[in-house]
C-alpha cells in the first residue's frame, strides 16, 4: 500500500491518506497517484476487503 493506513475500532473502518504526498504519474499519464492500496487488500482483522485509489488531474 502506498499511504494508506487504515484502523479498526469496533465496526468502524478509519483511512488515513496524507493528501500532502504524491507518487508521480498513474499508468496513462493523466492523473497523479497520492495513495493506493494497489488492488484489493483484506480489512485488518476483518473478512472485507477494499480497494482505494486517491488521485487528482494533472
Amino acid at each position: 500500500m502506498k499511504n494508506v493506513q487504515m484502523s479498526v475500532a469496533g465496526n468502524i473502518l478509519t483511512i488515513t491518506v496524507d493528501l500532502t504526498k504524491e507518487f508521480g504519474p498513474s499508468s496513462s499519464g493523466k492523473t497523479i497517484i497520492i495513495a493506493s492500496t494497489e488492488g484489493n487488500v483484506a480489512v485488518p482483522e476483518r473478512d472485507e476487503k477494499i480497494g482505494l485509489n486517491v488521485y487528482r488531474k494533472k
